[in-house]
């Protein structure tokens, strides 16, 4: 374990109301103990009711960014979210190759709406420049469908297509079942050629859950970066989103913010 905080770099999108994207990764990395640094791919305007509007920041600056962090303060870990187009993909790739840290890879591809987010060109540049450097891949059951190209309506085709995609990419893949519905969510960890890992927790009844995606995959970096196995900053990542979760502020008319600030580490 490291003796002094992690360095966790976000490269993500920013969400002005500071429930998702940088904002919310900087909460997560400072509660769990480390230092954040951010290299920003995207101005959002947007609240708990949606995104009104989007700009772009130029992949050469995206690039800079990475290369000030990494060349003065130094980068233990990585968590990469919102990447828009494939110019920045390819931006990004070519710096994590060099890099060569602990990377958690959210797939940024579809919102909330149900819209997708992500052009082809981009979809395919992700998987084919920074799936195979990820440590860890985390999609949604929505963007699991996306990537897999066909609908998974059952617990058994949501693993099927994240093995489908562990093996495919050479990284491991943390399948999110959120969106499945019922009482309990089931996240399952796929490591190439090991079994499945399932990870269960009672769904918690609110509309506050704003972020949890940015949250996660951050919390995962941070506690890779503290030097945990992938397995266990897994389990302490969730426990740490659904503390959050729990204490959610109650801010805004629609998906709300997590509570971030009111969570101790967890255990």
């Amino acid at each position: 374990m490291n003796a002094s905080p992690p360095r966790i770099l976000s490269i993500a999108g920013s969400d002005s109301s500071g429930g998702a994207g940088i904002q919310a990764d900087i909460k997560t990395i400072t509660m769990l103990g480390g230092y954040a640094m951010t290299a920003v791919t995207a101005i959002t305007a947007q609240n708990t009711l949606g995104v009104q509007g989007v700009a772009g920041i130029a992949p050469d600056m995206v690039l800079q960014q990475i290369a000030s962090c990494v060349e003065d303060i130094g980068v233990d870990a990585v968590k990469i979210g919102m990447l828009a187009d494939e110019a920045v993909i390819r931006h990004v790739a070519g710096a994590m190759v060099l890099l060569r840290r602990p990377l958690v890879l959210d797939p940024v591809m579809i919102a909330t709406s149900g819209a997708v987010l992500v052009g082809a060109d981009a979809v395919a540049a992700l998987r084919a420049r920074l799936f195979p450097l990820a440590t860890v891949i985390t999609p949604n059951l929505p963007e699991l469908e996306h990537l897999a190209g066909r609908a998974l309506p059952s617990h058994a085709a949501m693993v099927e297509a994240a093995q489908e995609l562990a093996q495919a990419s050479g990284a491991a893949v943390l399948a999110k079942g959120g969106h499945a519905g019922g009482e309990t969510i089931t996240d399952v960890l796929v490591v190439p050629g090991e079994p499945p890992l399932a990870f269960t927790h009672g769904r918690i009844d609110t509309r506050h859950t704003h972020g949890t995606g940015c949250t996660l995959s951050s919390a995962i970096a941070t506690l890779l970066g503290r030097g945990e196995t992938l397995p266990e900053a897994v389990r302490r990542a969730r426990e740490f989103v659904f503390a959050a979760i729990a204490a959610a502020p109650g801010y805004g008319a629609g998906s709300g913010p997590l509570g971030h600030q009111a969570v101790r580490e967890a255990g």
